[in-house]
C-alpha cells in the first residue's frame, strides 16, 4: 500500500487510522485554519498530527502513556505547537468548550456522545472511526438520544491499479476493510 510522503515520517505504534479516511474526515467536516478539534484515541497521532497541519488548535486524549509518548515524537519531529495531548480518559469529560469537531478512534465512543455534545458548538462534528457494525449501532444510537442530525456512515474501500503492457486490471492489492466512518452534527 502507497503512504504518502508525510506519513512515513511519522513513527508507528498502534493501529493508526489511514490517510484514505483522515482525508474523508477533513473534507466531510469542513475543518480549517479557524477550527479547533478535540481527539481521542490518540494511538500514534497521525490522526490529530493531521488535523493539527491545517487547524487552529487540536487537543488529543489518550489514557495509555506508551501511545501519548509515540504520538509525542511524531508532534515534535512535524514541529506542530499547536497540537496538545493529554493522558487523560476522555469518557469522564472533555475540558474544552465550543469546538468545531470531535473526533473518536476508540471502541466505547458511545461514552463520549454526551461529553462531545456539551463540547461541541452549533453544527460541529462529531466523528467515529469505528471497526465493527455493532459499535457503529451503538454509537448511532446513542446520538440520536442527543440533538445529532445529518448522521452518514461511510466505508472507504481503496483498489489499487496495476498498469501494464498488455492491459490494465485491479490488483490483487488494496486496502480493504478498516473502519467505519460516522459524522453527525449537534443541532
Amino acid at each position: 500500500m502507497f503512504i504518502p510522503q508525510a506519513y512515513r515520517r511519522l513513527k508507528r505504534g498502534p493501529q493508526v487510522m489511514l490517510p484514505k479516511d483522515i482525508g474523508l474526515v477533513i473534507t466531510y467536516t469542513g475543518v480549517d485554519r479557524n477550527s479547533v478539534c478535540v481527539d481521542a484515541g490518540t494511538g500514534s497521532g497521525w490522526l490529530a498530527i493531521s488535523l493539527a497541519r491545517i487547524c487552529k488548535k487540536v487537543t488529543s486524549y489518550d489514557i495509555r502513556p506508551e501511545f501519548i509518548k509515540i504520538a509525542e515524537r511524531n508532534k515534535l519531529n512535524e514541529k506542530l505547537d499547536n497540537l496538545e495531548l493529554k493522558e487523560k480518559d476522555i469518557t469522564k469529560g472533555i475540558d474544552e468548550k465550543d469546538v468545531d469537531l470531535v473526533t473518536l478512534d476508540m471502541p466505547n465512543s458511545d461514552k463520549v456522545v454526551k461529553h462531545a455534545y456539551k463540547a461541541l458548538k452549533q453544527n460541529g462534528f462529531v466523528f467515529g472511526y469505528l471497526p465493527h457494525m455493532e459499535q457503529v449501532k451503538k454509537f448511532a444510537d446513542k446520538l440520536g438520544k442527543y440533538k445529532f442530525y445529518n448522521v452518514l456512515v461511510l466505508e472507504v474501500i481503496v483498489r489499487d491499479m496495476l498498469v501494464r503492457e498488455e492491459g490494465m486490471r485491479p490488483s490483487t492489492k488494496g486496502v480493504w476493510h478498516t473502519g467505519y466512518l460516522l459524522f453527525a452534527q449537534k443541532q
